[in-house]
């Protein structure tokens, strides 16, 4: 079989040398040696003028490309401009977007930014401000719109339209969008741009913007491209939307340019997207190949004498090109193997290095000559693992390498050691026969001592978590899955979510998301913090756990999990020993209550005998009078029943008395209802007026209508007003006070702390007051004035004033510079259950004495 001639066209792609021409020369027979002599100069001239055409035509092409290029450039630069006054006007919307939805501004003043940027910028035609029910709140409209295309404030949008669409979808992004209406509709020829409000997170319409295509090619388009260029703005469909195009060329006189098709090039114009192209047609200028006679005249006068010369120059331009080519390309992988972080190492089949990288080379400290056509142990392996990675060699070179690639110790030159992962991959050559193995290494000393130190940081971490003397569980919300328990969780409840489910159950902090999405406004996490998960607060909550026997402090909150989903983390503390300690603080407050209420008998015990004694010895006297009227049969029945009548009457005084100190003294659970205040007074003047009687002590009180009844414990309230007013007649009695002077006044009326609506108890006396020593001391325990006081009254009486929520105060009367007396003061709030009670007993008037 005979070789065949390479064809002159084969001699142009490929860049065939003399030489080679001469060896296949020298291989064909004589004839047809003599036959190639004969046809050469046929053959030479043929091949010169296939030459001069392909040089003129490839000429040719050059030119359009460049032609194309120079479009395709200014179509470019036209675009950018467009783009960036697109941009320009989106922010400046933007800013009065964000503007209308702070309520910075109103509907006047947004007219009067409209019409300020409509008149700067011609092609702004319209700026409207549609609300979340897409009526128009306001609209400014350029002089040159049509009516049709206005929008009068009040009118919502057209159901159905391109605007309602684009409305629709900047509610649904929350974002800019931008609209080409389609022809025809209510905004022929306007570009919109729909920016949402948005008001504390929530749409509350959009600012519409309208630019005028025909205005944006006019002002945004630079004069230079418009001069050159038939430039035009077209649709998604290609329909022409503004701007002019180069008229279609008549195919009869087509043959006479090198081409009927214009040069043209198009682009979407950012950030419109498709939907607004912009196109420039070059203007044809040149008469064409074919249509120049001038062109065939040179070409057949110098196609005798040039032909070799330009065969020989092409030849040789062509074979540099090659040459810089190959310098280009091997340049390029040079530096691209140079600036790979990843060493790179090439073995042959026999495990003998080939080739390495500048970065393995860096990596292990040995150039490139003391590495290439090394054989095993390579200087790089350490002396304790040369077995090790002899058999690692082995397996790589014969195929049995791990996909996922090993972990080795490299030895640098300087003798240190560093990790490394290798990962080995056949080398195949561009014939696909393998001709060795490449493999890459890393460097991995650092992320294996970063996960050293969070495996380090995590066991710390969790030691902690385990020596908490509190239960910590995290669970998902929605799932029985437990995330995390540390050890006193487990000790309590096991693995399981049982306990902090009902951790959190018990405590009344929402569990589960409700996952009704029936309807369109119901959030699934309704309920749950609105605020960064980290920064919100946790709610404490105390439960009692049957099964434990033990009283729990409960603290939740919400995070995010490692692996992104909504979880609640719950703290559980044993609180047992400090309840215990509450009720046995409370159970001794109540014996020191009780013990006050009796210390404050017995030392009424006096007042209290001489108070019973009057109506006593009224009954002794009634009695022995009618005694002695019916032994001398001198009474009749009408005198016998009013004196019965007068001594039923003592006996029931005496009574009452009695009844009243016992009902003072006796211990009782502590009972908070909704007490009448004027039952309470009148209690309490009932039990201390016996001593101010005893002092005589005069005792006036007050007590404001109309007032709402008190959620207290009636008893240490009227134990708190015993103590004050008998304090108050002590004092009037030391300071031995003339008895003009000896005078007790208690008032109650109602007052406004700040916001709080609150009652006040006041019992003013006219004694010597308290001295500053004293004032500093007075609620300290066991601290009293009095020789035989126990100092224990006025500390109690605080306390039970506080454990209302109340406050208690004291101040000296002055007249002038003189103390002219001293006044206690408690206040106890109203609680909102009760602002709606009125004592029925104080209706009418206030009760004074």
């Amino acid at each position: 079989m005979q070789e065949s001639a390479p064809s002159p066209d084969a001699d142009s792609r490929f860049g065939l040398s003399a030489t080679w021409w001469r060896r296949w020369w020298r291989r064909q027979t004589p004839g047809r040696q003599d036959r190639f002599a004969t046809l050469a100069p046929v053959a030479a001239v043929l091949m010169f003028l296939a030459a001069i055409i392909s040089a003129f035509w490839y000429l040719r092409l050059e030119e359009v490309d460049r032609e194309h290029e120079a479009v395709k450039r200014d179509v470019e630069y036209a675009q950018q401009r467009v783009r960036l006054r697109l941009l320009e006007r989106q922010e400046q919307l933007m800013r009065l977007a964000r503007d209308a939805s702070n309520h910075e501004i109103d509907f006047d003043e947004f007219m009067g930014r409209a019409e300020s940027l409509v008149s700067q910028y011609p092609e702004l035609q319209a700026l409207t401000w549609i609300d979340d029910r897409r009526r128009i709140r306001a609209s400014y409209a350029a002089p040159s719109v049509t009516s049709s295309q206005l929008r009068p404030a009040g009118t919502t949008l057209r159901a159905g339209g391109e605007t309602e669409s684009t409305y629709s979808l900047a509610r649904d992004l929350q974002q800019p969008v931008y609209s080409q209406p389609a022809g025809g509709t209510d905004t022929t020829g306007l570009l919109q741009l729909h920016i949402p409000l948005a008001e504390q997170g929530r749409f509350s319409g959009v600012v519409l913007g309208e630019y005028s295509i025909d205005g944006l090619l006019r002002y945004g388009v630079p004069s230079e491209v418009q001069a050159k260029y038939a430039v035009a703005f077209l649709d998604a469909k290609s329909h022409l939307l503004a701007g002019t195009s180069v008229p279609t060329r008549d195919p009869a006189t087509g043959v006479l340019s090198f081409a009927s098709k214009p040069n043209e090039y198009e682009v979407p114009v950012s950030p419109v997207g498709n939907g607004l192209v912009i196109r420039a047609q070059a203007y044809r200028a040149s008469l064409g190949v074919i249509g120049s006679g001038l062109f065939w005249l040179v070409s057949a006068l110098s196609a005798m004498t040039a032909w070799m010369l330009i065969g020989n120059w092409r030849h040789t331009r062509r074979r540099m090109q090659a040459q810089q080519a190959l310098i280009s390309e091997t340049n390029f992988r040079r530096a691209m193997e140079n600036s790979m972080l990843t060493g790179m190492r090439a073995l042959d089949m026999q495990g003998r290095i080939t080739y390495v990288n500048a970065a393995f080379c860096q990596m292990t400290g040995w150039s490139e000559a003391e590495l290439v056509g090394r054989t095993p142990p390579f200087p790089y392996w350490p002396e304790a693992d040369r077995e090790q990675l002899a058999a690692r060699l082995d397996d790589e070179i014969n195929g049995r390498s791990t996909p996922g690639g090993f972990q080795v110790r490299v030895k640098r030159k300087e003798g240190s050691l560093f990790d490394a992962r290798l990962y080995v991959s056949p080398l195949i050559d561009a014939v696909g026969k393998q001709t060795g193995w490449m493999t890459s290494m890393t460097d991995i000393t650092e992320p294996n001592r970063i996960r050293e130190q969070l495996s380090a940081s995590y066991e710390r971490f969790t030691t902690v978590l385990e020596a908490l003397d509190a239960a910590v569980s995290v669970a998902p919300l929605g799932s029985e899955e437990l995330l995390f328990a540390n050890k006193l969780y487990r000790l309590w409840f096991g693995t399981q979510t049982v306990g902090h489910l009902q951790m959190v159950a018990q405590a009344g902090v929402p569990n589960r998301p409700t996952t009704d999405e029936s309807l369109d406004e119901v959030d699934s996490f309704v309920g749950l913090p609105t605020d960064s998960l980290m920064a919100a607060q946790s709610g404490n909550a105390e439960i009692f756990v049957p099964e434990l026997g033990k009283w729990i402090e409960v603290r939740s909150r919400y995070l995010n999990w490692v692996d992104g989903r909504l979880a609640q983390m719950v703290i559980a503390s044993d609180i047992t020993p400090r309840r215990h300690a509450e009720e046995q603080a409370e159970a001794q407050a109540e014996r020191a209550q009780s013990a006050s209420r009796l210390i404050t008998m017995g030392e009424m015990a006096s007042s209290v005998a001489h108070e019973l004694n009057q109506p006593l010895t009224a009954i002794n006297n009634y009695c022995n009078g009618m005694i002695s009227r019916i032994k001398g049969k001198q009474i009749q029945e009408e005198d016998l029943l009013a004196a019965l009548d007068k001594t039923a009457r003592q006996a029931q005084r005496a009574g009452q008395i009695i009844q009243r100190i016992r009902s003072f003294v006796k211990r009782s659970e502590p009972n908070r209802t909704a007490a009448d205040i004027a039952a309470m007074v009148n209690e309490a003047v009932e039990l201390a007026g016996i001593e101010l009687r005893r002092r005589n002590v005069r005792l006036s009180h007050y007590v404001a209508a109309r007032l709402p009844k008190l959620h207290v414990d009636p008893i240490l309230i009227e134990q708190v007003l015993v103590n004050l007013l008998k304090n108050a007649a002590e004092s009037i009695d030391h300071a031995q006070r003339p008895t003009a002077r000896r005078s007790v006044e208690l008032r109650v009326v109602p007052k406004q702390m700040g916001e709080q609506a609150v009652i006040e108890f006041s019992v003013l006396d006219s004694g010597a007051g308290l001295a500053p020593e004293v004032m500093d001391r007075l609620y300290e325990a066991f601290f009293s004035t009095k020789v035989e006081g126990m100092g224990i009254g006025l500390n109690l009486c605080r306390t039970i004033v506080e454990s209302h929520h109340g406050r208690m105060l004291a101040e000296n009367i002055y007249n002038g510079t003189e103390v002219a007396g001293c006044c206690f003061s408690f206040w106890i709030p109203v609680s909102d259950a009760t602002n709606s009670i009125v004592s029925p007993s104080t209706k009418d008037a206030g009760v004074s004495a």
